[in-house]
């Protein structure tokens, strides 16, 4: 008999003096290995940043000798039980982006309430080779290094996703969001929203 939706939360047996019982969590409940993995994501993303100085050195000044605006993205994402935090990235697009966006709805790629545009005509030429090649997540170290972020996690979301997410979704939520996580190695160009939640999910449920 199905007793609990377990989209919603993870079950586990224990016992209470000699009682079995079934226990049903929705969020990672190992501290050890989350402390561990705290100290994982705060010493590599410490020496990333000292080592690749000099390429966000030159990635900033191509930057802003070819498109007008500021270096950096800066926008407000939904990060560990829907706590808000600033998000960096260098920026790759025009400095109208946002303003642009709902010209663009209807050539959504994916279903659900993200966005995404492959050939976003948004994108400055060398904002789509940050973005084929990922640099442009690199000042998310920045958010890795104060704890807002951890190396490996799902992907923070934008707070209007979030208020769109069903019951089910919300349990992404329960995790440091991450720089990279399943859903970019899984052919992420490849993959609707319901199945991106349901790699988010597995890496919750079995990460180690």
């Amino acid at each position: 008999v199905d007793l609990f939706n377990l989209q919603i939360a993870r079950s586990n047996a224990s016992d209470h003096d000699g009682i079995p019982l079934i226990s049903y969590d929705t969020a990672p409940a190992d501290h050890w290995q989350l402390a561990a993995k705290r100290t994982v994501d705060l010493l590599a993303s410490g020496l990333g940043l000292l080592v690749l100085l000099p390429l966000f050195g030159v990635i900033a000044a191509i930057i802003k000798l070819t498109s007008p605006g500021p270096v950096f993205f800066r926008q407000t994402r939904s990060g560990l039980t829907g706590r808000q935090f600033t998000l960096y990235k260098f920026r790759s697009m025009v400095i109208d982006a946002e303003q642009q966006l709902g010209e663009l709805r209807h050539l959504n790629e994916l279903s659900g309430p993200v966005f995404k545009l492959t050939n976003d005509p948004r994108q400055t030429w060398i904002g789509r080779l940050l973005r084929k090649t990922s640099l442009d997540e690199l000042p998310q170290l920045y958010n890795v290094f104060k704890g807002e972020m951890s190396l490996v996690g799902p992907r923070p979301p934008l707070p209007k996703e979030v208020a769109e997410y069903e019951p089910w979704q919300r349990r992404r939520l329960s995790m440091r969001p991450g720089i990279t996580g399943m859903w970019q190695v899984s052919g992420r160009n490849n993959i609707d929203f319901d199945e991106w939640m349901r790699l988010d999910l597995e890496y919750i449920d079995h990460w180690s």
